[in-house]
């Protein structure tokens, strides 16, 4: 059989094949605006980015308690991602000004991207930033891939996980959805090994752990494992 088709827009690295780019962007909201913030994201925001070319989707995390909220947007090229940075920026601006934070904008490309299934209402994120030198960001992909990946898929009520990286900086963030709050709360623990298991094979530094409410969950990323 012959290789697939390019996605429009899109071109495979030599080395990497399909790459798929996102961009994040965390605002620390004051807690009573969440609400309202989910409701523009939801009703706004998301099917204006979704229209736009060489969208493959929108996440939206939440964290009630501390009112960090954290918006993901994924791109079937960088060039595609970059093209669409003018266009989002007033919805940014506003959604900042809403929930009444700064908007800090990342930009990744999405090394790993494996589903068991599609999330349903109620499911949480634990998210991992960790940070290593920058050469070492393919070995990092590589432990996670064929160590850490397997034997998160076996922990209670997984939905889905992701690792996207900025190979510039050296940093990188694993998301690990569960189907529940109670099934994340439950597999810290394994959580917890695994992170100090990835830490001694790459030699990276724990920057973050958080738990988020996976409130919008829009992503078609394709399968990346």
């Amino acid at each position: 059989m012959g290789s697939p088709a390019a996605p429009p827009g899109r071109c495979p690295d030599p080395k990497r094949g399909w790459v798929v780019y996102a961009r994040s962007t965390t605002i620390r909201a004051h807690p009573e605006s969440i609400e309202q913030g989910v409701a523009f994201m939801r009703d706004e925001a998301m099917p204006n980015v979704l229209s736009m070319e060489g969208c493959v989707g929108m996440s939206l995390l939440v964290d009630r308690m501390s009112g960090r909220c954290i918006t993901t947007t994924a791109w079937q090229s960088k060039e595609a991602m970059e093209a669409t940075a003018e266009q989002v920026r007033p919805m940014r601006e506003h959604a900042a000004e809403m929930l009444g934070g700064r908007p800090q904008v990342d930009e990744w490309e999405i090394a790993v991207m494996h589903r068991d299934h599609t999330s349903a209402p109620g499911a949480c994120v634990r998210a991992t930033w960790v940070r290593m030198a920058p050469d070492r960001i393919d070995r990092g992909i590589d432990v996670y891939r064929m160590g850490i990946l397997p034997a998160t898929q076996e922990m209670e009520g997984f939905c889905s996980a992701s690792l996207m990286v900025d190979r510039t900086e050296g940093y990188a963030v694993s998301s690990v959805t569960f189907d529940s709050r109670e099934a994340m709360e439950r597999s810290r623990a394994m959580g917890e090994e695994l992170r100090e298991r990835g830490a001694r094979e790459i030699g990276l530094e724990i920057v973050e752990v958080g738990e988020f409410e996976l409130a919008l969950a829009h992503l078609h990323v394709p399968e990346m494992a």
